[in-house]
């Protein structure tokens, strides 16, 4: 049996994620990333791709995730092509921050339990 109170905190507890990123919306617009060579024209790649659009009826949930995280690829792609600086080894590019938020998730969830987030610097003071 599934515990309900449970579950409805976690749906006010998604709330307030949701409301967090209220804030960070308000406050973070883009990210400037320095992307290697091959990841930025893989995304380019993905972006100048011309996929039909039948064939989509009956997909799973993964299916659908998946076509998600490749549209979110070639909208990367997009702005690279756009916007992006090519350099000798890679692009800089200011990418929006829900997209960069996209793709950071998505490496979170491939390395698993072996995910650590990167140490904080403590600020210098006295």
């Amino acid at each position: 049996m599934v515990n309900e109170e449970r579950y409805a905190l976690y749906r006010e507890e998604a709330k307030v994620l949701a409301a967090i990123g209220e804030h960070v919306h308000a406050q973070v617009d883009r990210v400037t990333v320095r992307l290697p060579r091959a990841v930025a024209q893989a995304a380019v790649d993905a972006w100048e791709r011309d996929d039909p659009d039948d064939g989509l009826r009956g997909e799973t949930i993964e299916q659908y995730e998946l076509r998600g995280r490749a549209g979110d690829v070639a909208l990367i792609g997009l702005v690279i092509s756009e916007h992006g600086r090519w350099e000798d080894e890679g692009v800089v590019v200011e990418l929006d921050v829900s997209d960069a938020g996209s793709a950071l998730l998505t490496y979170i969830e491939a390395v698993g339990p072996n995910y650590r987030p990167k140490e904080r610097l403590e600020p210098s003071g006295g």
